[in-house]
C-alpha cells in the first residue's frame, strides 16, 4: 500500500465497504431463497438491538476520529483513547458493532454468517496497512500489536502457547 494521502485516510476502508456490501446483497439473496427460521419474533428487541449499535457505531466513530485526527494518521502512532483497545476503531465500528446489530435486525442467520464472515475478509483486507504501520513505526509498532486486538479488544495480553 503506498503512503498516499488517500491511502492515510482512508485505508482499506473503500474496498472493504464495497466487498462488504456486494457480500451483503449475497445474503439477501440467498435469504430470499433459503427458508430459515427467524432469529426473533420481538420486533421491538430487533429495533432495539439495531439502535443500540448505530447509536454505538457512531460514538466510537466520532471517540477514534477524536483520538487520532485525520491529518495525524501514518504520522503518530496512537495507543490511547479508542486505540487503546483496538487498532482499527473505525472498522471495529463497522465489523463488530454496526455489522452484527444490522444482522439481528435483519433478522436471519444467513446475516449473522455475513457479519461474522466479514472480520476474516477485513483482517486479510488490513495486512497491507498493518505491514506499512510496522515499516513507519517498527517495533513500537509490534508491541502495541501484542496488546490490543485488530477489531476486538483483547481480553488478556498473554500469548497463548
Amino acid at each position: 500500500m503506498k503512503t498516499t494521502g488517500f491511502n492515510k485516510i482512508f485505508g482499506s476502508g473503500p474496498i472493504g465497504f464495497l466487498l462488504s456490501l456486494l457480500l451483503l446483497f449475497i445474503a439477501r439473496w440467498l435469504d430470499l431463497r433459503i427458508d430459515l427460521p427467524r432469529v426473533s419474533e420481538n420486533q421491538f428487541l430487533l429495533n432495539t438491538i439495531f439502535l443500540v449499535s448505530v447509536l454505538l457505531t457512531l460514538v466510537i466513530i466520532v471517540w477514534s476520529l477524536k483520538s487520532l485526527p485525520v491529518a495525524k494518521r501514518g504520522n503518530q502512532l496512537c495507543t490511547t483513547g479508542a486505540f487503546k483497545y483496538v487498532r482499527h476503531p473505525l472498522y471495529a465500528a463497522f465489523l463488530t458493532v454496526f455489522s452484527f446489530g444490522l444482522a439481528i435486525y435483519l433478522n436471519s442467520y444467513i446475516y449473522i454468517v455475513w457479519a461474522v464472515l466479514l472480520h476474516p475478509i477485513w483482517a486479510y483486507l488490513i495486512r497491507p496497512e498493518e505491514k506499512l504501520m510496522i515499516d513507519i513505526f517498527g517495533e513500537a509498532y509490534l508491541e502495541y500489536q501484542k496488546k490490543t486486538g485488530r477489531f476486538v479488544p483483547r481480553l488478556t495480553t498473554k500469548r497463548w502457547r
